[in-house]
């Protein structure tokens, strides 16, 4: 927002800027050329008059030289009339008039195609810099035979004027750009400031609060993205408070159900238990059907006990109880436990501290899950200590998922395909995310090199015990 308000503002002063930079150059051009046209129209006038009116034939006959010409009195009345400096030609082979050092050069200084125009008995002129000094040079003769004239007149108040309008047009210009830079400040944080509420509102609402809104001010383009915003944000917060109550209905649901299934399936897992007691009196169909219900009866256990776990979790009354034990023995044990085949790869030794409980269920929910599909065979666990964190990883040879359903491997009774479709209430790896996301850390899926699938926690609980403690171990 600040580097667009920035660009804004540039462009802003950038076009004052280009602006009077066109202006001023276009005023200056226009005044420096309409000065310097004036002052030779009358510096030709007064060339003229001087030439035509003063250096008549009665006072200075045709054939005349520079003897004559001092005499005459011209070459005062000609400066007093505004000529500066003065330069007379009496041709070829004869002396000229020089007034002063400056005009002295002047068949050097003086343009060849002034020089003819002269000759042709016609006035022009040129504009000269002698010692930094601007002149205007006019040249003309008399219609009549006579010498040809030069008169050097002085520019100097006309280019100073020009440096004092050159002045003039840059303060104003400087000004004009300072105001510009308030301006563009003050119209870039107006022009924006309804973007930056939104940006405010819309970092609000991505934090959770759903009831910010936008101030609806004015009925411009601007008022009606305002409006239309707030309607937005209304529809969104209802519909969130929407699946918010759905969700909550679903996990009271859930809840209920599973407490209510847990009475009656209670009794009915003893007697199930019962039951397995007298399978060896029973006829081989009635002792296949005992065998069948008591299998059935552990699956509903196991899926009532895993909904009123994340019951738990989800309602966050699942609270950590946090012990200081040796979480490679806890592996052990629970490999040993779960999957006796399954291959252990840690140091003798990995003192923590963490929830013991939460431990053990992301463990033994990993294991089971690689035992199922991976039957037994090619289970691995690693654990090992990374900058302060728990790592455990659990992998198997099983048939693997595609990258597309990794991420949803951890959804609540999603199931891949056919191929890891085993026997499990679709919770397990759902749990033990949730319970590793509860110790800080997270329970993230790979695909393994050479088929099957690579389990990653990582849980920044693990911390050296304090000297002179012994880690708790599994008996």
């Amino acid at each position: 927002m600040r580097r667009f308000r920035t660009r804004l503002a540039l462009t802003i002063v950038g076009l004052v800027l280009l602006t009077a930079l066109l202006l001023g150059a276009g005023s200056y051009l226009f005044v420096a050329r309409s000065l310097r046209g004036q002052f030779a129209a009358d510096a030709a006038d007064q060339a003229e008059f001087a030439i035509a009116e003063l250096a008549t034939e009665d006072r200075l006959p045709a054939g005349a030289g520079l003897a004559e010409f001092e005499a005459s009195g011209l070459a005062e009345a000609i400066r007093r009339r505004g000529g500066v400096e003065l330069y007379v030609d009496f041709g070829a082979g004869a002396l000229p008039y020089a007034s002063g050092f400056a005009a002295a050069g002047t068949p050097a200084l003086v343009d060849p195609r002034l020089q003819e125009i002269v000759t042709a008995g016609r006035l022009g002129w040129q504009w000269l810099d002698l010692d930094g000094e601007p002149y205007l040079v006019v040249g003309g003769r008399r219609p009549e035979a006579g010498p040809d004239f030069y008169i050097y007149f002085s520019a100097g108040d006309v280019a100073a004027a020009l440096t004092r309008l050159w002045q003039a047009l840059a303060v104003g210009g400087a000004v004009l750009v300072g105001l510009a830079v308030v301006a563009a400040g003050a119209v870039s944080r107006r022009v924006l400031h309804p973007v930056a509420a939104a940006s405010r509102a819309a970092a609000a609402i991505a934090s959770g609060d759903l009831s910010a809104r936008l101030p609806a001010e004015g009925d411009d383009e601007f008022g009606a993205w305002a409006e239309s915003f707030n309607r937005m944000a209304a529809s969104l917060e209802r519909s969130i408070a929407e699946l918010q109550e759905g969700r909550d209905r679903e996990r009271r649901f859930v809840a209920d159900v599973s407490h209510e299934l847990r009475t009656p399936l209670t009794a009915l897992v003893g007697e199930a238990a019962l039951l397995e007691e007298h399978l060896d009196a029973m006829s081989p169909e009635a002792r296949r059907l005992g065998e069948l219900l008591a299998a059935d009866t552990a699956r509903l256990r196991l899926l009532v006990e895993d909904l009123l776990e994340i019951s738990r979790l989800d309602a966050g009354s699942d609270a950590s109880s946090l012990t200081e034990f040796d979480a490679v023995g806890l592996a052990r044990a629970v490999a040993a436990a779960r999957c006796p085949r399954a291959g252990l790869e840690a140091p003798e030794s990995l003192p923590v501290r963490t929830d013991r409980r939460r431990l053990e269920r992301i463990l033994g929910n990993l294991v089971d899950n690689a035992a199922r599909h991976g039957g037994g065979e090619g289970v691995q666990v690693t654990m090992r200590r990374e900058a302060g964190d728990l790592v455990v990883v659990v992998a198997d040879r099983g048939p693997g998922v595609s990258e597309a359903d990794l991420e949803r491997l951890f959804e609540r009774f999603y199931k891949a395909d056919a191929a890891r479709a085993a026997s499990g209430s679709g919770l397990g790896l759902a749990i033990a995310r949730s319970h590793a996301r509860a110790l800080g850390g997270d329970l993230t899926a790979r695909r393994r090199e050479g088929g099957g699938l690579e389990f990653v926690a990582r849980l920044p609980v693990a911390e050296l015990l304090p000297d002179g403690e012994a880690p708790e171990t599994e008996g």
